[in-house]
């Protein structure tokens, strides 16, 4: 019995052969989110060829639907793992703490509530309504709550400070409607003398001085903050509504300035490697350097050898500091248009690890030889000292490779670029041939102005040397999962699913609607996807389809249990090259030192794959957390920018269907909105899930998921960062679907009710 899974007496006896799908849901069930095909193989005693009708049967489950997979793991539909992030949302009736979990799948109905339970000493620390916290649950076999969950750590807790903004009164004083609703429920009052020097419609900091049984608490304004128009106020209305911690405490601050140098004991004296970091022009800390020549080997002809030199933070930040419980809390760096929330002060990202030009400073360093053909032959990690030779841009280096150089590149080109720009040629050979996952996605940026407020809207150009560091930080990541791989050391992989059964049958019946085929094989491969992309690139259909694919992938995550990275084409897959930003990667640069005898400041014995699985669950967490906090403040940012064009026509891509209407991103800032379905044409719209399409019962009219469309912006809510469109334009014209029951009782009515029921009629230029 693999360590970990419940033992569970099978119902099939030892010399059976195989179980039956009752037994193995059984089986699965009593080992939620911990029950693979080897562990079921030794609890049934199948061996040899019985293992190949065993992956039969749990194929044949998971495409019925009665399990889902994740990696290699097997769980009921709708169920929770062992380890769960959770929100506490409330108490019951007799005052004990309710949670549900972060993340949960609508499809299989309302999110489980769990009881949170504590011992009878009540040593666990006690979390709060509006605290977020790492829970392990099992199924609750009382009436009530879905699930017991007892405390492991407590994430965040509840600010005493709060977002909002503030209504003034007549007479003095006003009520503030705070940002993040579901914390508060509705306004706090402020008293006349309390609102400090706060105008109405102001963005403002409060404590809550009163939270009483009886009436509505009491606040006092702690801070202005300014207009709601303002690029500060935008970005921190998100780190409130997310719970993101914002200020780091004085005992971190203090470790973090105490803190000296790293010196020469222990490290290989690389100095003189000509190493040069290649970043954004806006960057402030810089924690990654490279360099690449021809290998001397003459049994690698034509190969190389690449450098990747990390900031080394493992040596400032170590093992169960303030620095690190911080670091670990935060999770990782958000990134704003106006400010970075770091996950480290100052002190540590921008000074002692940021890899200054002329400056010594500790890295951790891979050595990666390359073969002709582009492929790794060999890799070494080293902890040495090193001292940048440069610091460039992107767009800098690129130039210098262009033929247009600067003091800066000029004498670095022939010894340091080229090579570079030879390397990557050699490792492009290799990409090729691995196909990975090759979405095209423009990715948008905002520009600010000088009053912080949007100036424009852009798609910066995907340089060629963007993909050369891309590349390079591939293959070092690579190289620290193989090394701690083959050296037996915990660690978190970032991990990347396959699509699901249910999602590739979905992107199946959109692609099929376009006449392209998906293969119905049982392992599909990025190859397969690239095919398709490739065969649509260039025509009207490429957006649809890049839209498609992208929806129908997994998201990646971190975890201690590797199940591959599928995006990527890669069988192991770590997080080495952003220290500074990532708590994952701080954790492989420990366990490299700990595998590696490169010091005392390595990943702990303590450190073992269930606690590494609970890290990844809050890390993977928090990430989301960021990705979501960042999307909305642009979404702000966006309908603010847009208030004063209302009325205005723009031309836009369908990218989201629902029941009750379309979302539409506009080409011109990529903003997204919402048309609702009631104020399209005059016909019932009724929702085709299998074509993404709204269509006309009576004229089949439709509009689909990808199409181009013309809007004219009717609202712009900046609060919400919420856009709502009419849509002008005509849509194609399909055939309902012949199993759209709504739109069958629609359309024996249509010639009578479509003049009584007719939805608001699109405006024509």
């Amino acid at each position: 019995m693999a360590k970990g899974v419940k033992a569970r007496k099978p119902a099939a006896k030892p010399d059976s052969r195989l179980p039956s799908k009752d037994d193995l849901l059984a089986f699965i069930a009593a080992n939620p989110g911990e029950a693979g095909k080897r562990e079921i193989a030794r609890a049934f005693h199948l061996k040899g060829g019985d293992k190949i009708g065993l992956k039969r049967l749990l194929k044949e489950l998971e495409e019925d639907g009665s399990v889902d997979r994740r990696g290699k793991r097997l769980h009921q539909p709708g169920t929770l793992p062992n380890v769960v992030l959770t929100d506490v949302t409330g108490r019951d009736a007799d005052g004990e703490l309710l949670a549900k979990p972060v993340e949960w799948d609508e499809d299989h109905g309302p999110a489980p509530v769990i009881l949170i339970v504590t011992g009878r000493r009540g040593k666990e620390r006690a979390p709060g309504v509006g605290d977020r916290a790492l829970l392990r649950v099992e199924k609750s076999t009382e009436p009530g709550p879905d699930y017991n969950g007892r405390v492991i750590k407590i994430i965040s807790k509840t600010a005493a400070r709060v977002l909002g903004i503030y209504r003034a009164l007549q007479g003095g004083g006003g009520r503030l409607e705070p940002v993040d609703k579901k914390k508060l429920g509705s306004f706090l009052d402020i008293a006349a003398g309390e609102e400090g020097e706060a105008r109405d419609g102001d963005l403002v900091a409060v404590d809550v001085l009163r939270e009483g049984r009886f009436g509505r608490p009491k606040a006092r304004v702690r801070e202005r903050l300014g207009s709601m128009t303002s690029e500060k106020a935008v970005s921190l209305i998100a780190i409130e509504t997310h719970g993101i911690p914002n200020a780091f405490p004085p005992s971190v601050l203090a470790e973090a300035d105490a803190a000296k140098p790293a010196t020469m004991k222990g490290r290989e004296d690389w100095r003189k490697l000509p190493l040069v970091t290649i970043d954004p022009p806006d960057a402030k800390d810089h924690d990654d350097a490279v360099h690449a020549e021809a290998d001397s080997d003459t049994a690698n002809d034509g190969g190389f050898v690449v450098t990747v030199a990390i900031a080394d933070v493992a040596a400032y930040v170590t093992p169960g500091s303030v620095l690190d419980e911080e670091a670990l809390k935060r999770g990782n760096s958000v990134y704003f248009p106006d400010r970075v929330v770091p996950m480290l002060p100052e002190r540590i990202s921008n000074d002692l690890c940021s890899l200054r030009p002329g400056v010594d400073r500790p890295a951790l360093a891979v050595r990666l030889v390359i073969g002709k053909d582009g492929r790794k032959k060999s890799h070494s990690f080293h902890r040495i000292m090193m001292r940048s030779a440069a610091k460039l841009a992107y767009a800098q280096a690129q130039n210098a490779i262009d033929g247009v150089t600067d003091e800066t590149t000029d004498i670095l080109l022939e010894p340091v670029l080229k090579p570079l720009w030879a390397a990557y040629a050699c490792v492009s050979k290799a990409r090729e041939a691995r196909q990975p996952l090759d979405l095209d996605l423009p990715e948008r940026k905002i520009i600010l102005n000088a009053d912080g407020g949007v100036d424009r809207v852009i798609v910066p150009p995907r340089l060629e040397a963007h993909r050369l560091i891309e590349e390079f930080m591939i293959l070092a990541n690579v190289a620290a999962a193989e090394e701690l791989t083959q050296k037996k050391t915990p660690l978190v992989f970032r991990v990347h699913d396959q699509p699901s059964l249910e999602k590739l049958n979905g992107l199946r019946e959109v692609l099929s609607s376009l006449g392209i085929d998906l293969p119905k094989q049982e392992n599909l491969r990025p190859a397969n996807f690239n095919r398709i992309l490739e065969r649509v690139a260039g025509t009207e259909n490429a957006p649809l389809v890049n839209e498609v694919v992208l929806r129908s992938q997994a998201q990646a995550e971190y975890s201690a249990d590797n199940y591959g990275h599928f995006g990527l084409n890669l069988r192991r897959y770590a997080h080495f090259t952003s220290p500074i930003r990532r708590y994952a990667d701080l954790i492989v640069h420990r366990a490299l030192i700990r595998a590696l005898g490169l010091g005392k400041d390595g990943l702990p014995d303590a450190m073992t794959v269930p606690v590494l699985n609970e890290i990844g669950a809050q890390i993977s967490a928090a990430e989301r957390r960021a990705m979501a906090a960042e999307r909305e403040t642009v979404d702000r940012l966006i309908a603010h920018y847009l208030a004063d064009r209302v009325g205005s026509t723009f031309t836009g891509r369908i990218t989201g269907v629902t029941r009750s209407g379309l979302f539409v991103s506009l080409a011109e800032t990529g903003a997204s909105g919402f048309v609702p379905a009631a104020t399209i044409g005059k016909d019932y719209y009724a929702h085709d899930e299998a074509r993404q399409a709204l269509i006309g019962a009576a004229t089949g009219e439709s509009f689909r998921l990808g199409d181009t469309a013309e809007v004219r912006l009717v609202e712009a809510a900046p609060v919400a960062g919420a856009l709502r469109f009419e849509l002008l334009s005509e849509g194609r014209y399909l055939k309902p679907s012949g199993d759209s029951r709504r739109g069958k009782r629609r359309e024996r009515g249509t010639a009578k009710a479509s003049s009584a029921k007719s939805r608001v009629r699109r405006s024509k230029k």
